[in-house]
């Protein structure tokens, strides 16, 4: 029997590509071939891009798609295994001890041998375990869920070292229980901004998939799914304007050019003043929801903001 995830509706590449276009979210082909690949395969996918390009509102979408829940674990520095994985809720086996003691030999001392061994096997047991993303991910039932790993160039080498067990064979080892396998295979996403270079035993247990800013007709598409108050005109003008500041040579006067996050913000702020006309002052005014660094937002000028604006046979 097909697992839920490779059976229809995904059970082709352009199915994947309706699924998740039905749920709001544009996969170019490219993207819905490594989708597709995943989970007819069961491997994790990792995804590598720019901010705001769309990595973890894929595993959003999903999750949606496959009518399964979706499980997060946001990497930082220094993020734990027990913070990942499981951790014991130790007062309650604290209170279980105290309990156990007052019921040995004459009501207050503590248990013989014997009992002391039945007393660790009870506190190691099932109700006493807090599971985390991970475990969650592994005992979820039918269909399964979507677990996504984000940012997981934010976390440190070891940790990397700690997933290679979940990544190659959907199982984790918990030395007081066994081991635990997957009892419905999750869909595995990782997305990273590579703010650090991968561990290859990460990579290599991973199908990968580059995730770069879309071009003008699926950017289009995008803002005027998510921002429906937005004109035609308007949402053409707001694509035109962010392909325009992410091409060369205008990409070279800033840090970091804007995802579609920051295009689909941008629209909506632009109707929220009513704005039928995008003009360099309002360009301006507004730079901060395109930019997020200081300097990005003191280059876009009104005379810049012109320029861009200028029809490109024009400019040329």
């Amino acid at each position: 029997m097909n697992s839920p995830a490779t059976s229809p509706p995904l059970s082709s590449i352009d199915a994947v590509i309706d699924a998740l276009r039905a749920v709001g979210y544009f996969a170019d082909r490219r993207l819905a071939t490594a989708v597709f690949l995943a989970l007819k395969l069961r491997r994790p996918l990792l995804l590598e891009g720019e901010p705001g390009v769309g990595k973890t509102e894929l595993a959003k979408a999903l999750s949606a798609a496959l009518q399964r829940v979706l499980l997060r674990l946001q990497c930082y520095d220094g993020l734990e295994q027990r913070e990942a994985l499981y951790e014991w809720n130790y007062a309650a086996q604290l209170l279980h001890l105290r309990a156990a003691e007052l019921r040995g030999p004459g009501g207050g001392g503590r248990p013989d041998a014997t009992g002391v061994d039945a007393v660790e096997r009870e506190v190691y047991q099932d109700r006493y375990l807090i599971r985390r993303p991970l475990l969650q991910a592994l005992q979820a039932p039918e269909p399964g869920a979507v677990l996504l790993i984000d940012e997981v160039d934010r976390a440190d080498e070891p940790f990397e070292a700690f997933l290679l067990e979940y990544l190659g064979e959907y199982q984790v080892s918990i030395p007081e229980i066994g081991t635990i396998r997957a009892a419905a295979t999750p869909v595995t996403l990782l997305t990273s901004n590579r703010t650090r270079e991968l561990n290859d035993a990460v990579k290599r247990r991973c199908l990968y998939h580059w995730l770069d800013y879309p071009e003008r007709e699926r950017e289009l598409a995008i803002v005027q799914a998510q921002v429906p108050g937005a004109s035609a005109a308007l949402a053409q003008q707001v694509a035109q304007f962010v392909g325009r500041l992410r091409s060369q040579p205008f990409a070279n006067a800033f840090q970091r050019a804007p995802g579609i996050a920051e295009s689909v913000e941008w629209a909506k702020a632009l109707v929220a003043l009513d704005t039928l006309v995008v003009d360099p002052e309002v360009v301006s005014d507004t730079a901060g929801i395109l930019f997020k660094q200081r300097e990005d937002v003191a280059a876009l000028t009104r005379d810049f903001a012109a320029e861009l604006l200028k029809p490109q046979e024009e400019a040329a």
